[in-house]
């Protein structure tokens, strides 16, 4: 099924549901009967003017302005901002639909498309854009910035621009950036900083604690065993508690990320979690990111943002070369959490890499590999050097922001990791690594 296709499905079987334009479509599509339904539905999908699809229905309305601003993306006549269509040359197709080179009047249709459509169809058909029709120009202007839609894979496209981007722009870009990023964070910091506060707690659990760090619950739960019925308590053979390093640095953990131009949603998410992970204090948090030559970014945890523009989608990988750097960073082993967020297309020394993952892991460093760190589904990845990694105890998978939080608790408590059932030949859910 085509994007197009799928998008117009979605939006017409459902009376485009939470968009601004819903309630027209619908009252449009009332009182009419089921079959005529399924011929308007099928005449939104095929395209065709003036019913000549072979459905002979014809739309009016609020219809045919959803249909006009598919066909300018989806149709075989000229889309916005393009010299021809996405179907076929010039002048190629049924109709001649379509915006042309002006920028006012892509400006338009991306608002058009926020009125008929949900937010999440919305973003489908802006990246569609900027990958059909080459749009990608007209995100260096500030008007075109304010008009789009954000989100991660927007903010992906701004940051591989970013070296060519005019002054004018990068302000503007930098508040779209900022907006995804600030939504980001309200979504994924509170989950993740109480996982990991809960991992980091029981990490430092003791059995000789002082009074006021006795945790009664635990104690009481741990010794039920013990209960006097006579006296009507528990005698605590074994208290549980914590330390009073709580507050100090208890464990490292080191983010190295793939800023090759396929891991753009991966950078923008590993920026927001570093943020959150360099946040903490019972953690020493160190973000790296990598091609063909590896910045340290450690500095500018405080801001993801700034990450974000510290980083340069695209280019080759050495990931052999980035590894060796977070190797001489370490100086706590057994403590040490080393992420790897990459596809393995390696394009340095791949058993150099190989022989450091095996000598990091040796060292007592809990390593592990995420293929992709997004919502984008099932990622494109090296299967020799995932199957080579796992060989080693340290298996490779693709995790999205919501099981993130987890992976890394398990990591910090030496527990298995929670990879997917996907993943499995790659590691196993029960891999150590």
């Amino acid at each position: 099924m085509t994007t197009a296709t799928a998008v117009t499905t979605a939006t017409a079987a459902n009376g485009t549901a939470g968009a601004p334009g819903a309630s027209h479509a619908a009252q449009e599509s009332q009182g009419t009967d089921p079959a005529a339904e399924r011929l308007r539905r099928w005449r939104l999908v095929l395209g065709g003017e003036g019913g000549g699809d072979g459905t002979g229905c014809a739309l009016g309305g609020t219809d045919a302005a959803m249909d006009r601003t598919l066909e300018a993306l989806y149709g075989s006549g000229p889309g916005p901002g393009s010299g021809q269509g996405a179907g076929g040359g010039p002048g190629g197709g049924r109709r001649a639909a379509g915006l042309g080179g002006s920028a006012p009047q892509i400006a338009r249709w991306l608002g058009d498309i926020r009125t008929y459509f949900p937010t999440s169809v919305v973003q489908v058909m802006q990246r569609d854009a900027i990958d059909r029709l080459g749009l990608s120009a007209l995100l260096l202007e500030p008007e075109m910035l304010e008009a789009v839609e954000a989100d991660v894979h927007l903010v992906g496209t701004l940051l591989s621009l970013n070296k060519v981007m005019p002054e004018t722009t990068k302000e503007t870009a930098r508040a779209v950036v900022r907006k995804v990023v600030e939504d980001l964070e309200k979504r994924l910091t509170a989950r993740t900083r109480a996982t990991l506060a809960g991992a980091l707690d029981r990490s430092a659990r003791i059995s000789r604690p002082r009074h006021r760090d006795i945790d009664w619950d635990r104690t009481i739960r741990a010794n039920l065993k013990n209960y006097l019925p006579e006296y009507g308590t528990v005698v605590p053979e074994r208290l549980v508690g914590y330390g009073r390093a709580a507050q100090s640095v208890k464990k490292e953990v080191i983010l190295c990320i793939d800023q090759s131009g396929s891991m753009a949603a991966s950078v923008v998410y590993a920026s927001v979690f570093g943020a959150v992970l360099a946040s903490m204090r019972s953690l020493d948090t160190r973000l790296v990111v990598f091609d063909t030559a590896v910045v340290d970014l450690t500095d500018q945890l405080s801001d993801p943002v700034d990450v974000l523009f510290g980083t340069q989608l695209g280019g080759g990988t050495d990931i052999n070369r980035a590894l060796a750097y977070c190797q001489s960073r370490i100086t706590r082993p057994a403590e040490t959490v080393v992420v790897l967020i990459s596809d393995l297309y390696e394009g340095g020394i791949r058993n150099e890499m190989l022989k450091r993952v095996a000598a990091m892991k040796a060292s007592g460093v809990r390593f592990v590999t995420l293929l992709a760190l997004s919502d984008e589904g099932a990622p494109a990845y090296d299967r020799d050097h995932a199957a080579a990694l796992a060989a080693l105890g340290a298996p490779a998978f693709a995790c999205t922001p919501d099981l993130f939080p987890e992976v890394m608790a398990a990591a910090l408590e030496k527990r298995p990791l929670p990879v997917p059932e996907s993943f499995a030949p790659h590691g196993g859910s029960g891999a150590a690594g």
